[in-house]
């Protein structure tokens, strides 16, 4: 008698950087891997090869990358590298000839096929379900992004992505929408809807009216958003540029169909260096829209990120962005120096800020959003809302308000939580705040 020995299923292990677009592009690679029956690790021992999605928007993000490639090789030495950074496959060959395979983001053939070259998948089991029907996520499950687009439109001076990702493509709306519904079944209580350019949804096929449900919907912003809102987790929209449309979105957060958060990249806030950023210009006009936005929906969060020392940025220029600060008292803001990544055209245009005097504006800008941000924060001390757990601990649950986003807002402590479990939604009354965090006990909505 022959007794079979067991067949050992060979394992990817992966390593994933950079933005939620990029979180995106990973899970997607190993929902395939893992229908393919491969199993996945987040460990370098015991994998047959790892996986490494790199970003490579600034200075910073193509060290780290890089940092993260050698760590691997060190490890495990088998290393498939993918992603922003793998658009410029020079700049990581010239550091690490020995990797396996380079290629850019969504290149999602490329890394299956160096993962075939390593490891073959184990032969297909067709009475095991491998993969469930929300595919594989690397956010908690109570969370997930849903990137609607690749590419952009856009030539920023002072960014490489389009040259990496290519012009604007949408994805079919109803594709987008199947997605988010498998992924609200499977118990996700929030979407955040993502791309480079979140307002030009569609714009390239058109704004062609397509079908789900049996219903039409356009493919626009406005019109995902009106088909996610019926889906009843919450729906936040990140990367949304100035555009008139933003405009038909405001009313659906007074209906309650998306969160009344956006998170608008401005960048600056003087003319011509927004001319020189090749961004929008009309801060005025942008000043006043924001006032209209908050007349409609009071509780209205707008986040935003700014660039300091742009080359050629003058003390006035710089200036003019701290009274647009003041003057906008925006909830959320985030503020980079700028970095000189290689190909973009803003190196050239005129002189470079020293170092120094970046890291001052930069410590000036952060300092004055300090002071607004306290202020709006002790603001909410008293009033109840509702918010979504993420986790929880021996001190309480960590939770966060429609006003936060995931890993880069505020966070609301409930010491009181501990009976609470993450994705649980509930109401808390705000008893404390610091600058960017809130303090909360829960509400009892039965008690008369």
């Amino acid at each position: 008698m022959t007794i079979a020995l067991p067949v050992r299923t060979p394992k990817v292990g992966v390593v994933s950087l950079g933005c939620p677009k990029a979180t995106v592009d990973s899970e997607r690679i190993l929902t395939q891997l893992r229908s393919e029956g491969y199993e996945l690790t987040s460990s370098y021992e015991g994998a047959d090869t790892v996986i490494v999605n790199t970003c490579g928007f600034i200075d910073s993000a193509v060290q780290e990358s890089l940092d993260a490639i050698g760590e691997a090789l060190r490890e495990n030495g088998k290393v498939i590298v993918t992603g922003c950074l793998g658009a410029r496959d020079e700049e990581v060959l010239k550091h690490y000839p020995q990797v396996l395979s380079v290629s850019g983001p969504q290149a999602y053939e490329t890394v299956l096929n160096a993962v075939h070259d390593v490891v073959a998948p184990p032969e297909h089991n067709p009475f095991v379900d491998l993969v469930p029907p929300q595919g594989i996520k690397l956010t908690p499950r109570h969370y997930a992004y849903l990137k609607i687009s690749e590419g952009c439109n856009h030539t920023c001076s002072f960014c490489i992505i389009p040259s990496m990702r290519g012009k604007l493509v949408s994805r079919p709306v109803e594709e987008v929408l199947d997605e988010a519904k498998r992924l609200v079944e499977a118990g996700v209580q929030e979407l955040l809807v993502i791309s480079q350019d979140t307002s030009a949804y569609g714009v390239d096929v058109k704004h062609k009216l397509a079908f789900w449900n049996g219903q039409p919907v356009k493919t626009s912003m406005t019109g995902l958003v009106k088909a996610l809102g019926d889906m009843g987790a919450w729906v936040r929209l990140h990367y949304v540029y100035p555009y008139p449309n933003v405009e038909e979105v405001i009313p659906l957060m007074v209906e309650g169909k998306v969160l009344p958060y956006l998170d608008m990249p401005l960048q600056h806030a003087d003319p011509r260096v927004l001319k020189a950023m090749r961004r929008p210009g009309n801060i005025d006009r942008q000043l006043e829209r924001i006032q209209q936005w908050r007349e409609q929906v009071p509780d209205l969060t707008l986040r935003s990120t700014f660039i300091v020392g742009f080359p050629g940025e003058t003390e006035e220029e710089f200036q003019r962005l701290l009274d647009f600060l003041a003057a906008a008292q925006l909830d959320r803001v985030g503020c980079f120096q700028y970095s000189p990544v290689e190909g973009a055209a803003a190196n050239e245009i005129a002189e470079q800020v020293p170092d120094e005097v970046k890291q001052d504006r930069y410590d000036r800008f952060m300092q004055t959003q300090q002071a607004i941000s306290a202020q709006k924060m002790q603001a909410k001390i008293g009033r109840v809302y509702e918010v979504l757990v993420d986790e929880v601990d021996e001190e309480g649950a960590i939770a966060r308000s429609q006003a936060d986003a995931p890993d880069i807002d505020g966070m609301v402590f409930i010491p009181d939580g501990h009976e609470l479990s993450p994705g649980d939604r509930l109401k808390v009354r705000i008893f404390a705040a610091d600058e960017y965090d809130l303090w909360g006990e829960q509400v009892d909505l039965d008690a008369k």
